[in-house]
């Protein structure tokens, strides 16, 4: 398969766009291990994970906001 150039890229609609984007992330999640975490992002996750030890209730799961995006979308 042959990359699409970025000129056939914006000719799809935004829905297709949406999709081939999350395509992509789906394909760069599948090999975590190939992204490199800085510093300033492990500490970011430390404080976020910090805040939700504090108060899981202030969270929602992302199922949630996937529906809700869903719904309002």
């Amino acid at each position: 398969m042959s990359p699409l150039a970025l000129k056939d890229i914006l000719k799809l609609s935004v829905l297709e766009r949406v999709q081939l984007a999350e395509e992509i992330w789906d394909s760069i999640a599948a090999d975590p291990e190939s992204l490199p975490v800085t510093d300033a992002q492990k500490r970011e996750l430390d404080l976020r994970r910090d805040a939700h030890s504090d108060d899981p209730a202030s969270t929602r799961s992302w199922e949630e906001i996937r529906a809700d995006l869903d719904r309002n979308g």
